[in-house]
């Protein structure tokens, strides 16, 4: 089963350039806008979308995505209606992967196969869980690769050799490192310092490593895109959204 990550990323890699990996929140700030805007984002060069299901405690996240998130839940966004997001932009593009983004609480109550049949069958990709430790994701990773689905782990500045295995086990796409110690939209991401961690995970893992949290410029992103597969872009987005 071909997954449209793996796609995208081989034609990259012939292309010889990173991904432009843009996040914006599922709902923000309405649903009509926040389709419009997911249909935009192939066109204003993103190579892949992280699309944020809201939750109430979005514990990674630094003030900006806690406030989409507010919005987004004020509106009546959900993960089930983030779902029929991606299937209504998916009538549109069939090409563009697309990542889901959130917490563990949701899944749960949504059901971890009922969440990947329904998430398969509109069209996402993958899925990144902030709070799912590798050791509990088993159920989880069953049901996502039973529909072809990558689970999308993280690693950290402080994930040392022996965890990077475990972070390995049943990751699929890319890995998601979080180049800063704290939430996003805070710190800003050092592509010297960034360099010799990306290699290592991208050695210990054999998969595209995608580099994320402050990233708020094009001038930092390109300088990310030089040493990472990928450059994941959000913070600076949802406040964009917002200011329009």
């Amino acid at each position: 089963m071909t997954n449209r990550i793996d796609v995208r990323f081989a034609a990259l890699r012939r292309e010889g350039r990173a991904a432009f990996i843009a996040y914006v929140m599922a709902g923000d700030p309405d649903r009509a806008t926040s389709l419009d805007i997911l249909r935009g984002l192939p066109g204003a060069g993103a190579d892949i979308i992280e699309l944020g299901f809201p939750f109430s405690d979005p514990m990674a996240e630094g003030v900006p995505i806690q406030r989409a998130a507010q919005r987004a839940l004020a509106g009546g966004m959900r993960l089930r209606g983030t779902i029929e997001l991606v299937r209504d932009f998916r009538q549109g593009d069939n090409a563009t992967p697309i990542v889901l983004m959130g917490y563990l609480n949701n899944l749960e109550a949504y059901g971890f196969p009922r969440f990947a049949r329904d998430a398969a069958e509109a069209g996402v990709d993958g899925l990144i869980v902030v709070d799912c430790p590798p050791e509990e994701a088993d159920p989880l990773s069953d049901a996502l690769e039973a529909q072809g689905m990558h689970l999308i782990r993280l690693a950290t500045p402080t994930t040392d050799a022996e965890r990077l295995k475990v972070v390995a086990h049943r990751t699929g796409g890319f890995v998601y490192y979080v180049s800063v110690a704290g939430v996003t939209g805070g710190k800003e991401a050092d592509a010297a310092s960034v360099a010799p961690a990306v290699e290592r995970v991208r050695v210990a893992t054999g998969l595209p490593v995608a580099v994320g949290f402050g990233i708020r410029t094009p001038e930092r992103a390109a300088a990310i895109a030089r040493v990472a597969d990928a450059a994941v872009v959000g913070s600076a987005l949802v406040d964009e959204i917002v200011a329009a």
